[in-house]
């Protein structure tokens, strides 16, 4: 609580994170549901934690209920409304990318030995030797913080006039530099103090408050498409395949089904967009639920639901096949026991 507080104190809206994790906190059963919408959620009004960062809050009220009743409970703060950018500086042990990813859109002459990079530190630090400029993760002069892999968070404060996206996976903003992801508008940031079951987000020196974005910077993220305007980009449209596509057809063509289906597979891979906090395995396993009605209906074969959902997974997810695998299989096995019908359920 005392960490969700100080945060609101800061004017940073913060949410819930389900406790030794970094992930937001569960949503009631009713949220739960297959056929839940965001949109016609009365959660968020009555004062409940469901859904993510779209229930972050300064209110010392629902704060003091939240944390008070779940003191486990870790904080997570919603990044477009506190007017933050956060650096997310990765240090995973991954093969170095061919040279053109390494700094996206700038390219690395191959007289240029690149055996010591191993880090998003390195890919950082190299960037701001090509422009000229101090190390961001050297800044004193700004929050930083250390996560339990070892990476690192550097915060900064930005103008409310503008507003900036995420980067992460196949979002449409490409990362900062290889491991250099951003957290911004329509994502969230795990709050320093925050205890995970992998160690404690710990802040980094004595200054304890983000520092204005470095101009420098805010040309690099314009450059890299992280910029955006005053309203939120659409969600990534998602183009059926024409396996798939025959496969809603034989659901059922323009049936009530169909489009259910359809809507569904759509909202899984808008999350493309959002690294954090889209409720993607909400989304996921409302699709594979209704895909596996359809399945128990006679209306789709068991092989072109799995095809596609796991196909709209890896669009929204990349390299995320174990964590998905399980959602999609549990999901069509429940739809499986309801069969849908153009009607409704049996």
């Amino acid at each position: 609580m005392e960490v969700a507080q100080w945060c609101a104190q800061q004017g940073w809206p913060v949410h819930p994170l389900a406790p030794g994790r970094k992930t937001p906190a569960g949503n009631c059963s009713t949220c739960q549901a297959p056929d839940h919408s965001l949109s016609h959620c009365s959660c968020l009004r009555s004062g409940r934690w469901c859904h993510g960062f779209h229930a972050a809050t300064t209110d010392g009220r629902l704060i003091r209920s939240w944390w008070g009743s779940h003191p486990r409970l870790g904080v997570g703060v919603a990044c477009g409304p506190a007017n933050l950018l956060v650096i997310d500086v990765d240090s995973h042990a991954k093969p170095v990318p061919a040279r053109d990813r390494v700094l996206p859109g700038i390219p690395i002459d191959a007289r240029v030995d690149l055996r010591g990079l191993a880090t998003g530190r390195h890919t950082l630090a190299l960037l701001a030797a090509l422009r000229g400029a101090p190390d961001p993760a050297e800044d004193s002069g700004t929050l930083r913080v250390r996560t339990p892999s070892g990476g690192l968070h550097l915060w900064y404060r930005t103008d409310p006039g503008l507003t900036w996206w995420c980067s992460s996976g196949s979002s449409p903003a490409r990362a900062l530099a290889w491991q250099v992801d951003i957290r911004a508008s329509g994502g969230y940031i795990v709050a320093p103090g925050t205890r995970t079951r992998e160690g404690t987000y710990t802040i980094v020196g004595e200054c304890r408050q983000p520092a204005p974005l470095p101009e420098w910077i805010a040309q690099e993220l314009t450059r890299t498409g992280h910029l955006g305007s005053l309203t939120p980009p659409k969600p990534p449209s998602f183009v059926i395949p024409a396996r798939a596509r025959q496969a809603v057809v034989a659901a059922g063509g323009q049936s009530v089904a169909a489009r259910a289906l359809h809507k569904l597979i759509a909202e899984v891979v808008a999350c493309a967009a959002v690294p954090e906090g889209a409720g993607f395995s909400d989304k996921l396993n409302r699709a594979a639920f209704t895909a596996g009605g359809l399945v128990a209906g006679g209306y789709l074969s068991a092989d072109e639901a799995r095809r596609l959902l796991t196909e709209a997974a890896d669009r929204a997810r990349p390299g995320q096949e174990r964590r998905c695998a399980p959602i999609i299989r549990s999901g069509l096995a429940a739809g499986a026991r309801r069969p849908l019908h153009p009607a409704g359920r049996s």
